[in-house]
């Protein structure tokens, strides 16, 4: 089909043409569109040396250089693809330091319909016909006769088809089959010249020298990526938005700063990026919107304990007890540390109080229902949009070897499914190496522990000299004093223990020799998810469940390398493990948000450096500003950081009812952060099918399970609830005394004076009637809060169904069109024959099926789901 350069292509509903077309995404002919693009690099003084003749080509090809090696496996990568019907271009650009080829490729049509339907991909038959809906946000805002502020009308919504997989002998049957040029959507074509790349021989076939993943790994090219759709910026002066470009559109609509309160429109992240993508801001969208009614309750809960601190007996009576209770020494008198008074650490009780009260309680199981609520909403929310997205019965077709995997193997066997060899790599080999993988993260688990012993030595140090000091102010604060800088220290330590340990962690799983990139990919989530559990967790279950429980009493304290274990502070270790959970959770989050502002930048700049691209030109193409920008990392970092983040949020929420809220301030950041990386600072994924989030699902699930039962004896073993409540129960409704009665005395003999210590033990350091009833208590609300939450969680998950009926209705009508749709002609005629359709029947195939009536808290207005 011949066209001129100025009549490129469009695809339908992409504003890929008109005023702000970019030419730069097709051939010099103006009408093959550049499916992929490879790059290498060349030295100019080796070209020099080359032409020159000082550098003659080698006669024997065994005892090629390096240089030499990759020239000749490019030649024939090249002669291959040519082969496999890929037709190329190449532009070659010159700057001081290299020379940069740039080999543009275009898959032919014949080419596409063969490999489509290899790969399954989905083509449609016919339009839906489908009416815009609303959420419950509209909806209740409507109601209210408010505006919709987060609502945006976004161009060029892609049109809904419904389709099944390509297939070659019915192509008449598929709507727009006569379009070549706009049939196949660009991720579609992208995603089978990587196909084909992956796929093309370039050396020995038993030696793995197989796809463009082991050439980019032996450095033969230096990059492999689709190109952008154009500039991300707006030209001067838009006059129609339809045509803008969908990288324009994703820019201005979505990854700009000030869209942060708007849906995020997914059907053009999907379209622009591939389902993988867009399911994963479709998932941050979803766990987002679902964080905000879980901060208005946390933020409520800790309004409450600020307007009912004035009835805090505990904290009246401390503040009004002046020197009636004289404490024992917090570090031993030999280092010099004083008694003190419980009036001291009057403001101290008062703040305690905010993150200990019965309003915690009630957060505390409010979480536990919210968390097992939103992981099945998460599935309705899974199904409806692998359903949009034509992906809900997706399956990965069967594996080829990973490129490392294929280089170091020594021995072939036969693929039992394929029949071809390939290389193996022996289970008895690899076992060891698993094994001795594990002992690795064993041994980085106790590296952990010893840092925490460091960080909980360095904290009784610090507190030593403040205890002495004369100021009575640094000497009622030093606990605190000393809790914060330990909290930032360690926070230190957990950050760069991070990073040591995800680079040791994928040398790990690469020297583990996993065949398939699934299998590398889950056994790199477990160890990093493993490490870094324990890692970021660790102190923070110190404080709240080991920390004072085991310290001791006067005469009678236990030591740890000749100094007093800690205590402790007045009240209760919950506050303290506020102070550690907060310090953690939003120094995590702010370095991190530092780290994805900055990076980029300073990456981009060393790229462009590095291949003496410094110099700014106006004239540059879309193949040369794609190149400058840094390779995309992948989805790895971005999970793991929010669920990492769902278990603070989930696990200690008893201790920091907070930190739903900011949560939800950090990932109204982290969405911006993450389109604009992908839209403005990365280049162009390939587009990668999926249906949901993987593993990352099961491991929620078990993060989940695990924040019912660390909330259970947080509230129990950690909290002052239960020995208020049986206190009152017994003595004094109104908490009258009860500070009096929570302080023991301690034995004339053991310290120089008569001083009071925090405990339930009678003056001869025996434990009270009162300390076993609380005991058999504690265990009992343990065992029925764990009991009745998790009953009630499988009375959710029961009733509420993955799959919402109106969609399974749905799917069985649309399954029934595609068979009618792709009928044989003589059975279509047979039955045309026998019998006429009903009229049901014959409405189904024009008009859509009547959407779904499910809500779906994170659909936009024009139909598309968003947050």
């Amino acid at each position: 089909m011949e066209r001129s350069a100025a009549a490129a292509p469009r695809e339908s509903g992409s504003g890929q043409n008109g005023n702000y077309a970019n030419l730069d995404c097709y051939f010099r002919d103006g009408i093959r569109k550049i499916d992929f693009v490879l790059v290498y690099e060349e030295d100019l003084q080796a070209i020099e040396e080359k032409r020159s003749g000082n550098d003659p080509p080698p006669k024997n090809k065994n005892k090629m250089s390096e240089k030499e090696r990759h020239e000749h496996w490019r030649d024939k990568f090249a002669n291959n693809l040519m082969k496999a019907g890929i037709q190329t271009e190449e532009e070659i650009v010159e700057n001081p330091k290299k020379m940069i080829h740039y080999v543009k490729l275009h898959v032919p049509w014949d080419i596409l319909c063969v490999h489509a339907e290899d790969l399954l991909l989905r083509t449609p038959l016919q339009a839906q016909l489908t009416t815009t809906t609303t959420n419950w946000s509209e909806r209740m805002l409507a109601v209210c006769k408010l505006p919709n502020v987060m609502s945006v009308d976004v161009p060029n919504r892609p049109l809904h088809y419904y389709t099944c997989p390509f297939k070659r002998s019915k192509l008449n049957r598929f709507l727009g089959s006569d379009d070549h040029a706009a049939f196949f959507p660009n991720r579609d074509r992208q995603r089978v010249a990587y196909e084909i790349l992956a796929k093309t021989v370039y050396g020995k076939k038993k030696r793995a020298e197989v796809g463009i993943d082991r050439l980019l790994e032996e450095q033969a090219y230096t990059a492999a990526f689709p190109l952008h759709d154009g500039p991300s910026t707006l030209p001067k002066n838009v006059i129609d938005v339809t045509e803008l470009n969908p990288r324009q559109i994703l820019f201005e609509y979505w990854a700009r700063w000030g869209r942060w309160f708007k849906y995020q429109p997914l059907d053009h992240i999907r379209e622009y990026f591939g389902e993988k993508i867009s399911i994963y801001f479709a998932w941050i969208g979803f766990y987002t919107a679902w964080l905000l009614p879980a901060s208005i309750v946390g933020l409520l809960v800790f309004l409450f304990g600020v307007l009912t601190m004035s009835l805090n007996t505990e904290a009246r009576e401390t503040c009004s007890s002046g020197k009636t209770f004289k404490m024992c020494p917090l570090c031993d008198e030999t280092v010099g540390c004083g008694y003190w008074f419980l009036s001291d650490v009057c403001v101290y009780t008062k703040i305690a109080y905010l993150f200990d009260h019965p309003g915690t309680v009630f957060y505390s199981i409010f979480m536990s229902f919210w968390a097992v609520t939103f992981l099945e909403y998460w599935k309705r929310k899974t199904a409806n949009l692998a359903h949009h997205w034509d992906c809900l019965d997706f399956q990965d077709e069967e594996e080829r070897p990973r490129p490392e995997y294929a280089a170091k193997c020594t021995t072939y066997e036969k693929n039992p499914i394929t029949g071809i060899k390939e290389p193996y790599f022996p289970k008895r080999d690899r076992i060891p190496r698993i094994v001795s993988g594990l002992g690795v993260i064993i041994l980085m688990m106790c590296l952990v522990i010893i840092f925490i012993i460091a960080v909980i030595m360095y904290r009784v140090l610090i507190a030593i000299p403040l205890f002495r000091n004369t100021d009575g102010v640094l000497r009622t604060q030093a606990s605190t004093v000393a809790s914060i800088s330990a909290s930032v220290v360690n926070l230190i330590i957990i950050m760069a223990l991070s990073k040591v340990y995800e680079k040791l962690a994928l040398k790990l799983t690469q020297w583990e020799m996993h065949r398939t990139q699934s299998e590398f990919e889950d056994q790199l989530i477990f160890k990093v998810f493993v490490f870094q559990f324990v890692n970021f967790y660790s102190s923070i279950v110190y404080i709240g469940f080991f920390k004072g429980k085991f310290s001791g009493y006067p005469g009678h304290y236990t030591k740890m390398l000749g100094l007093r274990q800690e205590e402790c502070q007045a009240g209760s270790c919950l506050i303290e493990l506020a102070q550690q959970l907060a310090v953690i959770m939003i120094g995590k989050q702010a370095i991190n948000n530092c780290q994805e502002i900055f990076l980029p930048k300073l990456k981009g700049f060393i790229h462009k450096w590095r291949i003496g691209k410094t110099e700014t030109r106006v004239d540059k193409s879309r193949w040369e500003e794609d190149y400058e920008m840094i390779e995309n990392e992948g989805l790895f970092e971005e999970y793991l950081e929010m669920v990492l983040q769902f278990g603070f949020i989930t696990i200690f929420v008893a201790a920091f009812p907070l930190a739903p809220l900011f949560a939800l301030l950090n990932n109204w950041m982290e969405i911006r952060l993450d389109a604009h990386k992908f839209v403005c600072e990365t280049r162009r994924p390939v587009a990668e099918r999926c249906q949901n989030i993987g593993v990352w699902f099961t491991i929620l699930e078990a993060l989940a399970q695990l924040a019912v039962i660390s909330n259970a004896f947080l509230i129990a073993f950690t909290s002052e609830f239960l020995p208020k409540q049986l206190y009152a129960y017994k003595y004094s409704s109104d908490l009258e005394g009860y500070v009096n009665f929570t302080l023991a005395w301690a034995q004339n003999t053991t310290l120089y004076n008569s001083c009071r210590y925090k405990d339930f033990r009678d003056p001869e350091g025996n434990r009270t009637e009162f300390y076993w009833q609380l005991l058999c208590i504690r265990l009992g609300f343990v065992i029925i809060f764990e009991h009745v939450v998790f009953g009630i969680c499988k009375l959710i998950d029961v009733m509420v169904p993955d799959i919402p009926e109106s969609l399974d209705v749905k799917i069985k009508r649309e399954r029934y069109l595609a068979k009618q749709a792709l009928a044989d002609a003589d059975t279509l005629l047979i039955l045309g024959d026998d019998c006429e359709p009903d009229e049901d029947d014959a409405e189904i195939k024009v008009v859509d099926p009547s959407p779904s009536t499910f809500a779906i808290p994170t659909t936009s207005k024009d139909g598309s789901p968003g947050i």
